[in-house]
């Protein structure tokens, strides 16, 4: 195990592996090079996405020279990888999006993104006053979500990559919920 390896699966250790397990899952660091730590996630799929972005901000925070994060599952593609991947369903996802959430949250000076797709998985990211907002995940899983899975019958399932905690100015800050 490299240096860098083992400070990655320290910093996961020490956060949001109890949280995986809790939840039915479990993710090991396979590797940590040249700027990206790849996760292998087992068990519950529903154990370690809900976490995505709490485990890429963690892990950011804790090894500077991490930069970016991917999920992958034991002989697998990546389930979350760089932008492009998936083009035609992040580009329809992100139509969806600016004619039927966009426009809405825009009256709290938010706005959502979609970062990108792979094996059927959208990933976006809540931007403006949508970013730490309380209410975000309301927005995600009874307003972006099934507006997508109505539009988008080819799409797996959504992941939210923002870093929540990095907000500045959420609409509704976790203090008036």
């Amino acid at each position: 195990m490299t240096a860098l390896t083992a400070r990655v699966t320290a910093a996961l250790e020490r956060s949001v592996l109890p949280s995986v397990i809790a939840r039915g899952g479990a993710v090991r660091v396979a590797s940590a090079e040249a700027g990206l730590a790849t996760l292998e996630v087992t068990g519950s799929p529903g154990a370690v996405f809900p976490l995505a972005s709490r485990i890429e901000a963690v892990i950011r925070a804790a090894v500077p020279e991490i930069t970016g994060v991917r999920l992958i599952t034991p002989g697998a593609a990546p389930l979350l990888s760089s932008p492009g991947a998936g083009d035609n369903l992040a580009r329809a996802a992100q139509q969806v999006l600016d004619t039927g959430i966009n426009p809405a949250i825009a009256a709290h000076h938010g706005h959502v993104t979609v970062t990108g797709a792979a094996e059927g998985w959208v990933q976006i990211r809540f931007e403006g006053g949508c970013q730490g907002c309380s209410l975000a995940e309301v927005t995600l899983r009874q307003g972006i979500e099934p507006l997508l899975r109505e539009h988008l019958p080819g799409m797996t399932g959504l992941i939210d990559l923002t870093d929540h905690e990095a907000g500045t100015e959420p609409y509704f800050s976790p203090e008036k919920r």
